[in-house]
């Protein structure tokens, strides 16, 4: 099935981990499972989880203040902690937590009437189901096993693994039929094998109810995108993808955690991001109450003011130049006649580009329209020459990163060669 052209033109997600965990602050499912606390004072959380001032509309807004086209919540992370009313039950939030009642409902229908799309997390594995560990994997994994989600040696129960995936397989249509998820973000794949998580019964499922939803890769060979996590590849992944990122260290709501990377950090990760053709998927954690921090927000609307000054660069763009024309990144209209170039530093004298056999037409500061002269030197049979650019009037820079916009006399055409021998 082909990418969903959505996808790709998005550029900005926002993913939200938000569950019990929030209570006390401590990591989303791998606190019990590590012994950071006891599995007793994690599940002790369910009793202060109360979603008091959970207003999806408020969370729909800010995302689009943030220039975002995409959100994905955690229906159910690891610890098996649902956050709707499932009828295939284990632990959710409307039976199990003061909260009393489905949250994704809300945030589905407050994304679509900002026109955002609709993305939900949901994990292969639940950690507090009592048929999960009932089987160990074909090949051991990267993470080690624990008695949450392993059966021990000899003690594998066939019969407790199918009521498993029954369960899984519930749960995942529930959220197909209620809610139309645009995505769906699984996670917890490296427990088992696509085997052993019948990855193609569950897509064809999946596919049934909804034929357009994009799948991500940890659907294993079902997944239709890359998820690289944490930190920007340095050669883009094979077809669409997205980096995940958390404006602190933690993905879900930990207080303690002040590490908080600046507008201007977010802006580089943003543009390293998408000169590669990728999106950025950027996490933040809400209290229990549903609140997202100030410091949280106040990046979002940040980035969100930088991309919109810089739409032009943003949207209806693909990947740039390749690393060595320019020194930064860069993206490319969809016509590919425009370059637009990221400058995350004041050019002293010039910008210089590298291999381009176009003529430019106009080169012009976006954001401000200033046009800058250009000019090219040296060059020699089919080896072009370097295209300089010069410098923005300082009223003309950005304070994170200054974009040029370089029309092109056709689409673009590059060298890449090693220079007459």
């Amino acid at each position: 099935m082909p990418m969903q052209p959505w996808f790709t033109d998005a550029k900005l997600g926002i993913f939200l981990h938000y569950g019990i965990y929030a209570v006390d602050g401590v990591a989303e499912s791998w606190s019990f499972y590590t012994g950071e606390v006891t599995h007793e004072r994690y599940m002790k959380q369910l009793d202060g989880f109360t979603a008091s001032l959970y207003d999806p509309r408020a969370w729909a807004d800010l995302f689009a203040r943030a220039g975002a086209r995409y959100a994905v919540l955690t229906a159910r992370h690891h610890d098996g902690v649902a956050l709707w009313d499932t009828a295939h039950h284990n632990l959710d939030v409307a039976r199990d937590t003061p909260a009393g009642r489905d949250l994704i409902g809300g945030f589905a229908d407050a994304l679509r009437a900002r026109d955002l799309k609709v993305g939900l997390y949901y994990s292969h594995s639940d950690w507090n189901h009592p048929d999960y560990p009932s089987l160990r994997p074909v090949q051991p994994g990267d993470v080690p096993p624990s008695r949450f989600s392993h059966a021990e040696p000899g003690a594998e129960d066939p019969a407790a693994w199918e009521r498993y995936l029954a369960y899984r397989d519930g749960q995942v249509g529930e959220l197909v039929d209620r809610f139309r998820p645009d995505l769906l973000w699984f996670d917890g794949e490296w427990e088992r094998t696509e085997e052993q998580w019948r990855m193609r019964e569950l897509a064809d499922l999946i596919v049934a109810g909804n034929p357009d939803t994009v799948l991500n890769a940890r659907m294993l060979s079902h997944g239709d995108y890359a998820t690289p996590e944490q930190g920007v590849p340095l050669r883009a992944p094979d077809g669409p993808w997205e980096l995940c990122l958390t404006v602190n260290g933690s993905w879900g709501h930990r207080p303690d955690d002040r590490d908080f990377k600046s507008v201007g950090q977010l802006v580089r990760y943003f543009t390293e991001t998408i000169g590669l053709g990728g999106n950025l998927l950027l996490a933040v954690g809400p209290r229990e109450d549903g609140t997202i921090p100030s410091e949280q927000t106040e990046r979002l609307e940040g980035l969100g003011a930088w991309i919109a000054r810089h739409a032009e660069a943003v949207y209806g763009t693909v990947a740039g130049l390749p690393a060595g024309h320019h020194y930064g990144p860069s993206t490319l209209s969809a016509d590919r006649r425009t370059l637009y170039l990221v400058c995350f530093d004041a050019p002293r004298e010039a910008v210089s580009v590298r291999g381009l056999r176009n003529a430019v037409r106009r080169v012009t500061v976006l954001g401000t329209g200033g046009e800058l002269g250009h000019r090219v030197t040296g060059g020699l049979h089919a080896v072009p020459g370097v295209t300089w650019i010069d410098a923005p009037a300082a009223e003309d820079l950005d304070a994170h990163a200054t974009v040029l916009a370089v029309e092109l006399d056709g689409e673009l055409d590059l060298y890449r060669g090693s220079g007459r021998g």
